[in-house]
């Protein structure tokens, strides 16, 4: 077989294969002409093909493990690669585009998923996970001066390594604007030479990137003899060890001093932060509902809800435990999980409900995503909470209606508000950050701006009528699309020029230190960060991907560690870690101009 034509960029297919008899595949009628001209012609179709064949490609390939081990999501950037180094193409501006929409829509759905665990985390490990990260971007600008000044290569090809390896566009970006800046002025052409090198390095350096960090993870997990099943076990109970389970205690009140005192009125209640959902009157047989306007007399028995430390000091005030359990006798006491999906009760306190006063039912705990909290009276709802209600059960259902409980409102995606969020964050990221000394602004770029929105706009939940809240299923199915994407298109760009420049001049060495600057940091902190400060692995995999600001890396955590947990530590380190790989490829331009 024999390519009768080289490769025209205008076209979307790159060749067209000639026949043994010296037609080519259309003329033989195997390939309509119509396909082969479709990137020509039709090019937004043939791209939607591509991308569509690349995807399901490597998606196939995703599934495919050996020992265990397999490439995950990241297979579909190798199909990629495949495909462009076989001359697919897809016109560039289109490329270019679906490359960095798909990656709005994977780190937005993810600051979305993670806003509120990122906060928690700040108050716990937060401080450590990010001085760790800062480590693994010292360490890497630290190889690449040393790799550079070892080897000889020209400097600015290892600023395009150093932006590569570590997986990092807006670094590229950020380096190019440096030296364009730098250029101006000179007519050499070595200058113009300059700004071409940093392109060609980083396209050598991004696979070896993603290749690095996942060897990484893997050689880690390997050296310690991780079980990421048991690991991820442990690393869910340290969450919730922060956080004191609610319970219930039945009490007898004996304390002469609440006779005839509202269940609002017990002093200390509030401040403790202990509800209570029934009584028994100690004339009566049956039980009832308790709300803040029930008085209660002493011999009366109550049950209260809260943590044990707190149930113990309310039980110091009311009288003494009860062995009779309230929970299981007789009476016109029911329970329902209601969730609040009514717009108008959004962000009102319990108090402002109202709720017992109206219908006699109260409120003993909210579930808000994985917290459990008590039902406080200045609690503000939001969307998605779940209320466990106490009362009748006619009475229920009606303050069940008050509350919206919509299953189907909370499962419905709400676009407004995710395309206003991606808004807000394409702003950000394209906001300039000026530092003394650099010849430039940085900016966070399309990858840091969606982010850092998505999850201060998650920890706010509600602005007005606007709510940012997701279905579980619905942020997955678009964070998947978003990341497939990416890669397809990155895979694509990659594999025009990645077997040439491997092959051909400095690539092996350029592959080599690419390589040596992804894992010589991860490696060094990882060790050092499992052995001397016992990190749990799933802290190290979001840690190590979140430091190298690498999506695909994270998918892959994901994968390993099956689950989301990893996207908690890679969201707490993304922003300190996005801005020093900006701020240090500006730096090594500088440097390297001297």
């Amino acid at each position: 077989m024999q390519l009768p034509r080289a490769f025209n960029p205008a076209l979307g297919m790159g060749f067209v294969p000639a026949c043994r008899n010296g037609g080519s595949l259309a003329e033989s009628r195997r390939v309509p002409t119509w396909i082969l001209e479709m990137g020509e012609t039709q090019p937004v179709a043939w791209a939607v093909l591509v991308l569509s064949a690349v995807s399901v490609a490597g998606l196939a390939l995703s599934s495919l493990k050996v020992r265990g081990i397999g490439p995950g999501i990241a297979a579909v950037l190798f199909a990629g690669i495949a495909a462009g180094h076989f001359g697919i193409r897809i016109q560039p501006e289109i490329l270019e585009f679906v490359r960095e929409f798909g990656l709005v829509l994977f780190v937005f759905t993810i600051g979305l998923q993670l806003g509120p665990g990122f906060f928690a985390s700040l108050k716990n490990n937060g401080a450590r996970l990010n001085a760790l990260a800062a480590a693994v971007v010292a360490l890497g600008v630290a190889s690449t001066i040393l790799l550079v000044a070892a080897t000889g290569m020209n400097p600015f090809a290892g600023v395009g390594l150093f932006t590569g390896a570590t997986t990092n566009t807006p670094a590229l970006g950020a380096a190019q604007q440096t030296v364009a800046i730098m250029a101006q002025g000179n007519a050499a052409a070595a200058e113009a030479n300059r700004a071409a090198l940093p392109a060609l390095a980083y396209a050598v350096g991004y696979p070896a990137g993603i290749f690095g960090i996942i060897a990484a993870m893997l050689a880690l997990g390997k050296i310690f003899r991780i079980d990421p099943a048991k690991e991820a076990a442990e690393f869910d109970a340290a969450r919730k060890k922060g956080t004191e389970p609610l319970v219930r205690m039945n009490l007898v009140v004996e304390n002469p001093n609440l006779d005839g005192l509202s269940i609002g009125e017990i002093p200390g209640r509030r401040e403790i932060g202990v509800m209570v959902s029934r009584i028994k009157r100690s004339a009566a047989d049956g039980v009832e509902a308790a709300t803040e306007q029930t008085a209660i007399h002493t011999g009366d028995r109550i049950l209260a809800i809260g943590t044990a430390k707190h149930l113990d000091a309310f039980r110091l005030i009311v009288g003494r435990k009860g062995g009779m359990d309230l929970m299981h006798m007789p009476g016109r006491v029911a329970f329902r999980r209601v969730v609040a999906t009514r717009k108008e009760v959004l962000g009102k306190t319990i108090a402002e409900l109202g709720l017992d006063s109206l219908y006699g039912v109260t409120i003993t705990r909210v579930l808000r995503g994985e917290v459990e909290l008590a039902a406080a009276p200045e609690l503000r709802l939001r969307f998605g909470d779940f209320l466990h209600v106490v009362g009748d059960g006619e009475h229920i259902a009606k303050a069940a209606a008050v509350l919206g409980n919509s299953l189907r409102a909370l499962n419905q995606t709400n676009f407004i508000p995710v395309f206003l969020g991606i808004l807000l964050g394409v702003l950000a990221g394209m906001v300039p950050l000026a530092f003394p000394g650099l010849p430039v602004p940085v900016r966070l770029g399309l990858a840091g701006g969606p982010l850092v929105l998505a999850i201060l706009l998650s920890r706010i939940r509600q602005i007005g009528s606007v709510v940012w809240f997701m279905p579980a299923t619905a942020n997955t199915a678009i964070r998947e699309m978003g990341i497939i994407l990416f890669l397809a298109c990155v895979g694509l760009k990659a594999g025009e020029n990645f077997v040439p420049a491997i092959l051909g001049g400095d690539g092996l060495l350029w592959l080599g230190c690419a390589c040596a600057i992804t894992t010589v940091p991860l490696l060094a902190v990882g060790i050092f960060a499992r052995a001397v400060l016992k990190t749990n692995f799933i802290d190290l995999c979001g840690l190590l991907s979140g430091s190298m600001t690498d999506p695909p890396a994270l998918a892959f955590a994901n994968s390993v560690a099956k689950s989301d947990s990893p996207s908690i530590a890679y969201a707490t380190v993304y922003p300190l870690a996005m801005l020093l790989r900006i701020l240090s490829a500006q730096l090594l331009v500088l440097l390297f101009a001297r």
